[in-house]
C-alpha cells in the first residue's frame, strides 16, 4: 500500500471519522440522565429506547474506534500540513485526548452497568444481563462509574467541539486544507 501523502484523507478514514462524530453526538443527545434514578425505583432501563440506543452507540463508537485505529497503522499516509510549532503541538494533544475519550468513555460506560448490577441492553434485543466480572471485581466500588461517564461524555462534547472549531478555523483563517483533507465534498483552495 501507498505511503506517499496526499492533500485528503482516504474513503476509509473519512467515513470511520464521520461515522463517529455522528454516533457520538447521537449518543450525547440520547444520554439516559435519568439511569441511576430508573435503576433506583426498580425499573429496567432496557425497556427505554433512548437507553438502548445510547448503550447501542456506545458499543458503535468503540468498535469503530477499535477498528480506526487498525486503520489508521495500515492506511496510506495523513495530509501533511505545515503548522507553528504549537498549533502542531496542540492538534496532537486534541487528537490524542480524542482517541483516548473514544476508548474509555465506553468502558467506563460498562463499568457503570456492572457496578450498578443493570443489564447491557442492545438494539435487536441482544442483551447481558449482569456484567459479573466487573460487579466482582474490585473496580466496581473503586468511583462512581456513572459520574465519570457522564464527566467523559461532556468531555467528549467540548473536544470535539473545540476540534471542529479548530478545522474551521484553519479553513477560514489559515486557508491551509486542514479541513478539507477530511471534507469529501469541499474542493482544495
Amino acid at each position: 500500500m501507498s505511503r506517499n501523502p496526499s492533500t485528503r484523507y482516504d474513503p476509509l478514514s473519512m467515513a470511520f471519522h464521520w461515522l463517529t462524530a455522528i454516533a457520538v453526538l447521537a449518543a450525547f443527545i440520547l444520554g439516559p440522565g435519568g439511569f441511576g434514578r430508573l435503576l433506583r425505583q426498580g425499573i429496567d432501563p432496557g425497556t427505554h429506547a433512548d437507553i438502548v440506543w445510547h448503550e447501542s452507540l456506545g458499543m458503535l463508537i468503540f468498535s469503530l474506534t477499535v477498528l480506526r485505529l487498525l486503520w489508521t497503522a495500515v492506511r496510506p499516509a495523513a495530509p501533511q500540513v505545515a503548522m507553528s510549532g504549537p498549533l502542531c503541538l496542540a492538534s496532537k494533544l486534541g487528537h490524542a485526548g480524542l482517541w483516548g475519550l473514544l476508548l474509555i468513555t465506553p468502558i467506563t460506560a460498562l463499568l457503570t452497568l456492572g457496578s450498578e448490577g443493570a443489564p447491557l441492553t442492545l438494539l435487536g434485543g441482544f442483551r447481558i444481563e449482569q456484567l459479573g466480572f466487573i460487579a466482582n471485581s474490585g473496580l466496581a466500588s473503586l468511583t462512581n462509574w456513572g459520574e465519570v461517564h457522564s464527566l467523559m461524555g461532556d468531555a467528549i462534547i467540548w473536544l470535539a467541539g473545540l476540534h471542529a472549531l479548530a478545522a474551521i478555523a484553519h479553513h477560514v483563517k489559515l486557508k491551509d486544507g486542514v479541513l478539507v483533507s477530511m471534507v469529501p465534498w469541499l474542493k482544495p483552495r
